[in-house]
């Protein structure tokens, strides 16, 4: 038997590809390197092969190939779900905190506005205390040379 692997693309897994004049020796090689399959359904599992027909063989081959890839594909897949569910739960975070932001910055706004109104109630008074004081001052002085 002759035997060859080759890796076609990075991306994807060596090929094996084994030649032989004896038919009941392919089988068996092809049988002993099928991998099983155990998260394909039982319907969908490869079925041996008729020694006797070599494009059934090959349909084997392609089978197994294609389970494989099927494997792949649903590792791949379980991949990015557990990755989207980081990403909503980041985004989950992101969005209480800018609700947050929005709370705060209405809540400084509100702030503001009241720290404006009590400068200006302050200034006011301040205004009002020195005209009482220099009144009161005039009153006082007027009053002591009256006397």
């Amino acid at each position: 038997m002759i035997t060859s692997t080759r890796r076609v693309s990075p991306d994807k897994s060596e090929v094996r590809i084994a030649f032989s004049l004896d038919q009941d020796s392919e089988l068996k090689d092809v049988e002993e390197s099928a991998p099983p399959f155990p998260d394909l359904e039982h319907r969908l599992q490869p079925v041996s092969p008729c020694s006797s027909l070599r494009e059934s063989v090959q349909v084997y081959r392609d089978h197994c190939r294609m389970a494989k890839e099927f494997h792949q594909v649903k590792h791949q897949i379980s991949l990015l779900e557990d990755r989207k569910r980081e990403l909503l739960a980041e985004l989950a975070g992101d969005e209480f905190v800018a609700v947050e932001m929005a709370c705060l910055e209405d809540e400084f706004r509100v702030l503001s506005e009241e720290n404006a109104t009590l400068l200006n109630v302050h200034t006011e008074r301040a205004q009002q205390l020195e005209t009482l004081s220099s009144t009161n001052r005039n009153r006082t002085g007027q009053d002591s040379s009256s006397t």
